[in-house]
């Protein structure tokens, strides 16, 4: 490969990490919609009843909470299965707090639910230090407060 191909196959690997991965559109009425680029998928957003919206879709606030549990859980499911062990059942309680002046997110409250399984202590110990390490809560202002906990059912 000559330079001037590995410059611009560099600027094309560049660009494939910093494409659009989400397109928003305002419907008005306080509500949007988002679709993931790659996918295709759609969601609705409204603000909360309680900030003059509707209520009916998720929250922009309530997808923060979504994104931290769900994030949890997919780190979460990479360290079961690199281990040889499975946390599928596995449910999640989300609560957000949300502070009044300024309005925003105080807490997020994530309570895990295991299933039934036995976990030795090792994979406890893996699977609660992949959840608080977790992209998202590692993204998280430290402002924002994480409230973790972890019921495993022995």
């Amino acid at each position: 490969m000559s330079r001037s191909q590995w410059f611009f196959f560099c600027i094309f690997v560049n660009n494939l990490n910093t494409m659009e991965t989400i397109r928003t559109t305002y419907l008005g009425n306080l509500r949007t919609t988002a679709e993931h680029v790659q996918s295709g998928q759609k969601l609705l957003t409204d603000a909360p009843v309680d900030n003059n919206g509707k209520g009916e879709y998720f929250s922009p606030t309530d997808l923060v909470g979504t994104a931290l549990a769900s994030c949890m859980l997919t780190i979460m499911g990479m360290i079961a299965s690199r281990n040889n062990f499975s946390i599928d059942g596995t449910r999640v309680k989300t609560t957000k707090v949300m502070t009044v002046s300024p309005r925003r997110i105080g807490e997020i409250i994530v309570e895990l639910d295991f299933p039934t399984t036995t976990y030795s202590e090792k994979e406890k110990k893996l699977l609660e230090q992949s959840a608080k390490a977790c992209p998202v809560a590692m993204s998280l202002h430290p402002d924002i407060k994480q409230t973790i906990i972890f019921n495993f059912r022995d």
